[in-house]
């Protein structure tokens, strides 16, 4: 039995609503918009992220069109309709064209221990650093580790979004990606390059050697990039992919700007409310920083942190989103 094998349709049904709930936040479109862009009745993508619908290609093929979303949509039906394919016949094999690349190796389980992100900005760009603690409680050694990309310059306006990417694609030169483990360089390689999202495996090795993640063990990783405010803005978005134990977000602007900042949590079962608490917020140096974690938070929610600089009043708030 490989990791896809393990996935039970309703466990498969779930991650296909979770990600279509996840790209629609991220354009920043409700249930009812995004149904009438994709021309179902206003209800049916409410039915469909609640699990009255079950997946269906044409949903899956238009909500990843509409969305953009790389598809990330696409490949959570493709999961769907092997793990269905399965429980109607153990027998019958899962037709090629139907399966996904499973994220890690057979055996292999990851958790997150502790899910640390700041992100700097200076006036002009944005710099997020991730730095998560893994641990694999699976039984086989783990080699790569995959994190993904978007932005999303106009959300609520997808048609606007495409065209700005289409002629202002998002570089890797400009992301200057990086990534480290145990003082050591990890290579990347990647997995999907559309112009507004990226999926990148990050490698546990280099040109020096190999050092795998092996079960039981656990180890930093820590991975940063860059991105101009003219593709990245004023929101900043946590989706909870993993198992975490611990989830963080530090958000460090110029005082001089006088930031402010909000955040509001969505989970499988809840539209969007208010944080349960508010950002801290303290002043280095002229640096003014706001944090915010949680404990232990569910699989599939989204927490948002969004912000207005006060002193630039008159510039457009741009939108965008790492994770």
């Amino acid at each position: 039995m490989d990791a896809q094998d393990a996935i039970t349709v309703e466990q498969a049904a779930q991650n296909f609503a979770a990600e279509v709930a996840y790209w629609r936040e991220v354009r920043g479109l409700a249930k009812k918009a995004l149904a009438e862009l994709m021309g179902f009745h206003p209800s049916y993508v409410s039915h469909m992220e609640s699990g009255r619908h079950n997946p269906t290609a044409d949903f899956a093929r238009l909500a990843d069109e509409t969305l953009n979303a790389g598809k990330a949509i696409w490949h959570r039906w493709c999961e769907y309709e092997a793990a269905r394919a399965r429980q109607t016949t153990a027998t019958a094999a899962v037709p090629s064209t139907r399966r996904t690349e499973q994220p890690y190796a057979t055996g292999s389980a990851i958790v997150v221990e502790h899910d640390a992100a700041r992100l700097d900005y200076d006036g002009e760009f944005y710099r997020l650093t991730m730095r998560r603690l893994l641990r694999n409680t699976g039984d086989a050694p783990i080699t790569r580790y995959l994190i993904r990309i978007s932005v999303d310059r106009y959300p609520g306006d997808p048609e606007r979004s495409n065209a700005h990417y289409r002629a202002h694609p998002l570089t890797w030169d400009e992301l200057a990606l990086t990534a480290a483990c145990r003082g050591e360089a990890m290579r990347w390689q990647a997995k999907h390059d559309r112009d507004a999202f990226k999926e990148v495996w990050l490698l546990f090795d280099n040109d020096q050697g190999r050092f795998p993640l092996y079960p039981g063990d656990s180890v930093w990783i820590e991975y940063a990039y860059t991105v101009s405010d003219t593709k990245w803005g004023r929101w900043f978005q946590r989706a909870v992919r993993l198992p975490t134990e611990h989830l963080e977000v530090v958000l460090a602007f110029p005082a001089a700007l006088d930031p402010v900042v909000w955040g509001t949590e969505t989970s499988m079962t809840a539209e969007a409310s208010p944080l349960p608490s508010a950002p801290g917020r303290r002043e280095e140096g002229g640096v003014r920083l706001f944090t915010w974690s949680t404990a232990r938070p569910a699989q599939h929610a989204r927490y948002r942190l969004e912000w207005r600089f006060r002193a630039r009043p008159e510039q457009d708030v741009n939108q965008g989103e790492f994770k």
